[in-house]
């Protein structure tokens, strides 16, 4: 059986590990501590199993006009995708050309860069500066081959520092491609780049978002996201042809229908973030500042690897990413407060 040679030579994405027992303090891969709206445990409760014989409706319609009316604008303009992650790979099929790139910001979403090899194109980094913060600039690529797509987490995974919506603009005025804001953590942020998108002449940029986050949902798989109707066109004529099952699309339903449960886990999610954010600082931590349900911090005392083993072996979870950027700091999820005061605790105990 032949492999193709790209496929032989690329280095897979690596998730967080999911610990199989639930007995542990799991703060490594960004999921929110609280549990989704109780609708949707009804619409899984009285799901009638004969919808399970037909196939699921291709174009997510339901869904598309409960955001359209959230966003203030038309069904048209939303791709419903199989997590963010699917809308990320229909972009890459859909806005790249063989001998043009991706790129993002460095460091970042490290699936990037995967995404890249898989379509076998290069991948252009923007490195961030020493705050990690971005100016706005994106690197254009060389002969290997001009960006076309680049992915802009906003709020940044791993760091949790976000641009501003003119940074934003100002970029997407400059960038001859597709503009794809990632803003899976955008709710847990004061302001979002969705009004770049809904405002008329805007023609680049797509707004994507996800239900894992803040609508306590990652088990779901569902994404979505917003741009201009020619370019959501595109995402549509290269997807699955059913591409969210029917039980994602009557769940998602049901916890789009309540907004305020979901506001109120996020207000609980940015208390925590604050005073975790203080507890560590005062302990000698360096902590950006973080827009995002995590933390990305640099520990004052023990290099970052030998924590993360140390805390590893007393069943409490965090992120550890090698590289010259990011080997130093431990990303932390934010928990409950009791997880919070748990993690500090075994901080202290540890000399950390």
């Amino acid at each position: 059986m032949k492999v193709a040679r790209h496929v032989r030579a690329l280095t897979p994405y690596t998730p967080g590990e999911q610990p199989g027992s639930r007995r542990v303090v799991k703060l490594n891969t960004n999921e929110n501590p609280y549990p989704p709206s109780p609708r949707c445990a009804k619409v899984l409760a009285s799901f009638d199993l004969d919808r399970l014989r037909r196939y699921p409706d291709p174009l997510c319609g339901a869904l598309r006009e409960r955001l359209a009316r959230i966003w203030g604008t038309v069904p048209e303009r939303i791709f419903i995708g199989n997590g963010s992650d699917e809308i990320l790979t229909l972009a890459a099929r859909a806005f790249v050309e063989d001998d043009e790139a991706i790129g993002s910001l460095d460091p970042s979403y490290s699936l990037y860069k995967t995404l890249a090899a898989i379509r076998n194109v290069p991948f252009v980094p923007t490195p961030l500066a020493a705050d990690f913060t971005w100016n706005g600039r994106i690197a254009a690529g060389g002969r290997d081959g001009k960006v076309s797509l680049f992915l802009l987490t906003n709020p940044n995974a791993p760091t949790g520092v976000m641009a501003d919506a003119d940074t934003i603009a100002a970029a997407a005025r400059r960038f001859p491609g597709v503009l794809v804001v990632d803003e899976a953590y955008a709710d847990f942020s004061a302001a979002n780049a969705v009004p770049l998108v809904t405002a008329a002449g805007n023609r680049n940029v797509i707004v994507m978002r996800t239900l894992s986050k803040s609508f306590s949902l990652a088990g779901l798989r569902l994404g979505y996201c917003i741009g201009p109707e020619d370019l959501i066109e595109a995402l549509y004529k290269v997807k699955d042809s059913y591409n969210v099952d029917a039980v994602a699309q009557a769940v998602a339903l049901a916890a789009l229908n309540d907004l305020r449960w979901m506001n109120a886990n996020v207000r609980k999610v940015r208390r925590t973030r604050a005073w975790l954010a203080k507890e560590l600082a005062r302990r000698g931590w360096d902590v950006p500042p973080s827009e995002s349900n995590f933390l990305f911090a640099r520990p004052p005392r023990r290099p970052a690897a030998e924590l993360f083993e140390a805390l590893r072996a007393r069943r409490i979870f965090v992120r550890y990413f090698k590289g010259p950027r990011t080997g130093d700091r431990l990303r932390i999820t934010i928990g409950t407060d009791q997880e919070a005061r748990t993690l500090l605790e075994a901080l202290d105990a540890l000399g950390a």
